[in-house]
């Protein structure tokens, strides 16, 4: 409310200062213009051109009777820093210019002005309006470019929403895919021995319980990334590979487990994407290669983390690429490694991915 008044209000006092600067009386007719070029001031960034328009020929009608002796172009400053800050500033500078060019005709031919009086006047105030202008294009200059600047800024946030919903969607695949294969050997050994061997049975249904459980809490966690804004949850880890690789081995899987160097250096996405590799090359062994052994093999050196999953399927085609396949080779692909996947008689998954990326 102030930023729209004040200046209506300031105009209209200038105008009054104007007359009394050139010793002009004070009277009605110069009150009488300077509100109605403050008032025009009130609607001006609804319509900043046409307020230009009726100001100037406010103006040049109180002018032309004689009625207003204080300048052409000044009393419309603020209407024309309107116009050139809403990037009209051609319009701002064809009714400048128009006014400048009648305010010389009328000086020196109405009035009878000397040329150099009228130069003189016309100069001044062709400095003020360029000043006026050149402010006022700047401040449009400025708004644009924060307006580039925020759109960058959406878009990049775009951008990270949409990476973000892809990675949690290969989390959940690789999670459920991996806890249904799990559950689904445990389940079909407590069916099979379910009157033969309760006990056999029970440590089955134990075990895909188990198996279970962590998968939900590997849900929660993602979960909670969704809901907490800017939080982030526990990522799995080279740690919990030992894990995998115990539910690997309840399902009746032959899993060795080898480990070369230390683990500590490997943190972050390239842990994470080494733990998710581990387990997607070990529910396709356990869903599709029909193998009894498998092994899992880690290696860690200052530079990079290999890792290599190789069982002893019989007759396992090379796998399609699947949802689990694309997200592993996106995921190494993305921190600079190479994946490699072969399928001659069973699954031989290798990834060596680059630290420090």
């Amino acid at each position: 409310m102030i930023t729209t008044v004040l200046p209506a209000v300031l105009t209209t006092v200038a105008v009054l200062t104007g007359m009394t600067a050139v010793g002009a009386p004070i009277g009605w007719p110069a009150i009488t213009m300077g509100i109605l070029l403050g008032g025009l001031l009130v609607a001006r960034r609804r319509w900043p051109v046409g307020v230009l328009l009726m100001s100037a020929v406010v103006l040049i009608a109180f002018q032309g009777a004689g009625l207003f002796e204080g300048g052409w172009v000044w009393p419309l400053t603020v209407a024309a820093y309107t116009v050139a800050a809403a990037g009209r500033t051609r319009w701002a500078i064809g009714v400048g210019l128009f006014l400048l060019v009648y305010a010389l005709a009328w000086d020196w031919a109405v009035t009878n002005g000397s040329p150099a009086r009228a130069l003189a006047a016309g100069g001044a105030e062709t400095l003020w309006l360029a000043l006026v202008l050149a402010i006022g294009n700047a401040r449009h200059l400025q708004a644009r470019w924060r307006a580039q600047l925020e759109q960058a800024r959406e878009a990049d946030a775009r951008r990270r929403l949409a990476e973000q919903r892809l990675e949690i969607s290969r989390e959940v695949h690789d999670i459920v895919a991996h806890t249904l294969a799990v559950v689904g050997v445990h389940l079909n050994v407590a069916a099979d021995a379910l009157e033969e061997s309760p006990e056999e049975t029970r440590e089955a249904l134990r075990t895909a319980m188990d198996v279970r459980g962590r998968a939900m809490a590997d849900l929660r966690s993602l979960i909670g990334v969704l809901r907490i804004d800017g939080d982030t949850a526990p990522q799995p880890d080279l740690g919990d590979i030992a894990a995998l690789v115990a539910a690997a081995g309840a399902t009746g899987l032959s899993v060795d487990l080898h480990e070369e160097g230390d683990s500590a250096t490997v943190t972050g996405p390239q842990a994470v994407a080494a733990h998710r590799l581990v387990q997607e090359s070990l529910t396709n062994t356990i869903k599709h290669a029909n193998a009894t052994h498998v092994s899992v093999r880690l290696r860690y050196t200052s530079a990079a983390v290999t890792v290599e999953v190789i069982d002893d399927g019989r007759g396992a085609p090379v796998p399609a690429e699947g949802h689990g396949l694309t997200g592993m080779r996106e995921r190494v692909t993305a921190l600079g490694g190479t994946l490699s996947i072969e399928g001659s008689g069973g699954f031989a998954v290798r990834a060596s991915i680059p630290l420090g990326t």
